[in-house]
């Protein structure tokens, strides 16, 4: 009778854990890795309107277990990166900015944590503490609602930014990879 109790128990404790959405959109950037891809502004905002024209590539430089970095160029600009990162309890998107000799910005390593599971194509990343703290700093005040999104499938990569009066979001074909650009700055 006590062996029989216990075989639900084991049973449980046997059977492969359930992969969470996080995992799965984490493994779909990681099958990215190596790889460049064009986009295109599609959001409409007129504060946008000068990089409608701009090339704009996308390059999974580097990933491991924790973090995976992605490049995104326009144009001649070579200065951001999108870092994701595991944490604790979720996804972390930091957005790092560098200057053209290589050091960083004062505005950089802005970003948010995903406060829920998400799905295995869409994650959002709202503002954190660190960054509304920095905005206040640099006089960005129109910043502290940010909501960013990334959404990952087989054929498209996108990426917005969300807050009251902004919408920006570039998409990139993943059907169709291009010859990585230049190092990122």
């Amino acid at each position: 009778m006590f062996v029989a109790g216990l075989l639900p128990v084991i049973i449980a404790a046997c059977s492969p854990k359930p992969v969470s959405p996080q995992d799965q959109f984490w493994a779909g950037l990681q099958n990215l890795c190596g790889k460049s891809f064009a986009g295109k502004l599609v959001s409409l905002d007129e504060t946008d309107v000068a990089l409608q024209n701009q090339g704009m590539v996308m390059q999974v430089a580097s990933c491991s277990d924790t973090e995976i970095r992605i490049p995104f160029h326009i144009g001649d600009n070579h200065s951001r990166t999108w870092v994701f990162s595991k944490t604790g309890s979720g996804l972390r998107l930091k957005h790092q900015h560098n200057h053209e000799d290589g050091h960083e910005d004062k505005v950089s390593q802005y970003g948010g944590d995903t406060v829920g599971a998400g799905s295995a194509n869409h994650q959002e990343f709202p503002v954190d503490t660190y960054s509304i703290e920095m905005f206040l700093r640099e006089g960005l005040d129109v910043s502290v609602t940010n909501v960013w999104a990334v959404e990952v499938s087989q054929e498209l990569y996108a990426y917005e930014l969300r807050r009251e009066n902004r919408h920006f979001r570039v998409e990139f074909d993943l059907t169709h990879a291009v010859s990585p650009p230049p190092d990122p700055w």
